[in-house]
């Protein structure tokens, strides 16, 4: 169940096109994930038990943080801030280990959120090392391993940054109610993009999926949370509590829409170059992807918050059970909510940040992205947002196996 490092394919893509890290892996790594939740986990063991306090206790591992001033993080490619000369040059991460003195293991090596859940597991289940003090993981992931008892708790008088500068919209997760096991690294929107060359405004996900003027030029996500989540929303159904019938009601409506063909296809990422040149008029869309596309020269492609809602998601920085540098990783934590450090981040990554203060931060760092919407979502747009509710194995293996049987992925 071992990682394999980004192709030589893949790093060229990257390299032609700057995608983004999450738009690339997404594209590439979608129909795997659907595979890996429904054979590879089943193939890496038993079903993981959820670990009662007195076991929770027994996996910490002993802290050596005051005697070895080391940590080794492990994030997603493409993820944090890079030297504009030298992509190999990480500025905000050299800043904190010559800050601090704590030399930091940065590993690009989370492609997949079951690929890496699929690699850890048995080690996580068996209290075991794995020779990780941070993993960053999506929502839903993160969700699981929290409640499964594989993540140690921060302590908030090691970081006071985080507890002052996370954005109150992130704070007291349905899995996370006191805000100490999991601190938000970037997060992002789900909602509607169109090229406004070939179409008019889309506001919603009914005017999407039926619109007879969009017939064959729609394309969704093949990311089930994402799609599935502003179709529950169109439905009047909240993907943060919904039932077996509302997602099924939610799958027949893509049903419908793909019977009709009016959905031309489910993509990954590649939805971006086909709406920039108008192959496709208008699609479920990623928020990081509008504001490259938004800053081509010549650009009409055009973000929509849909009448309905929009999905929101969060990458996590977690420290795992048998970490043996919970101090250290609590540093860095804590370093990374300070709004110029966040600021600094975001300027790259393009993501919602979620450090109160960091858009003021932003006007230093680079003014033009201080007023983006898409990075510094105002309180009416978070207002509208909602999170996919967290998923058992056997309902996600369950809820993919519906979904794929519509979107052939």
């Amino acid at each position: 169940m071992r990682n394999s490092p980004l192709s030589p394919e893949a790093q060229a893509l990257i390299n032609a096109t700057g995608l983004s890290r999450r738009n690339l892996m997404r594209g590439l790594l979608a129909g795997a994930g659907m595979v890996a939740t429904g054979g590879a986990l089943a193939a890496c063991g038993t079903k993981p038990a959820k670990k009662n306090e007195a076991e929770k206790a027994a996996c910490v591992g002993a802290d050596a943080s005051s005697s070895e001033k080391k940590l080794s993080w492990s994030n997603w490619p493409l993820y944090i801030d890079v030297d504009a000369n030298d992509d190999k040059k990480r500025p905000s991460l050299d800043a904190f280990t010559q800050k601090t003195g704590i030399a930091v293991t940065y590993t690009e090596d989370v492609n997949d959120n079951n690929e890496f859940f699929g690699k850890v597991r048995n080690q996580l289940q068996a209290c075991q090392s794995i020779d990780r003090d941070i993993m960053v993981l999506t929502d839903w992931m993160a969700s699981r391993v929290v409640n499964l008892g594989w993540v140690q708790p921060f302590d908030p008088a090691k970081v006071p940054n985080f507890t002052k500068n996370l954005l109150s919209t992130l704070k007291n997760r349905p899995w996370d109610k006191d805000t100490t096991h999991a601190a938000p690294w970037q997060s992002g929107l789900t909602g509607i993009a169109y090229n406004g060359a070939v179409t008019g405004e889309v506001r919603s996900i009914d005017e999407l999926l039926t619109r007879p003027d969009l017939k064959g030029k729609v394309a969704v996500l093949s990311e089930m949370r994402d799609t599935l989540g502003l179709v529950l929303l169109s439905l009047g159904k909240d993907p943060a509590n919904f039932t077996d019938a509302d997602f099924d009601a939610a799958v027949e409506k893509v049903k419908k829409a793909v019977d009709s063909g009016q959905i031309r296809k489910f993509t990954g990422n590649d939805y971006k170059e086909d709406l920039a040149k108008g192959d496709i008029a208008a699609c479920v869309a990623w928020s990081g992807d509008v504001i490259q596309l938004a800053a081509q020269e010549g650009s009409k492609v055009t973000w929509v918050t849909p009448e309905d809602g929009l999905i929101v998601w969060s990458d996590n920085m977690l420290i795992p059970a048998p970490a043996t540098h919970k101090a250290n990783a609590e540093q860095l934590i804590d370093y990374y909510y300070d709004p110029m450090i966040a600021a600094q981040v975001a300027a790259t990554v393009n993501y919602i940040c979620p450090v109160q203060g960091a858009q003021q931060a932003m006007e230093k760092v680079n003014p033009d992205l201080a007023t983006n919407p898409l990075i510094f979502p105002d309180a009416a747009t978070l207002a509208k947002t909602h999170s996919f509710r967290a998923l058992s194995e056997e309902e996600d293996k369950k809820y993919a196996a519906k979904f794929e049987a519509v979107s052939g992925a």
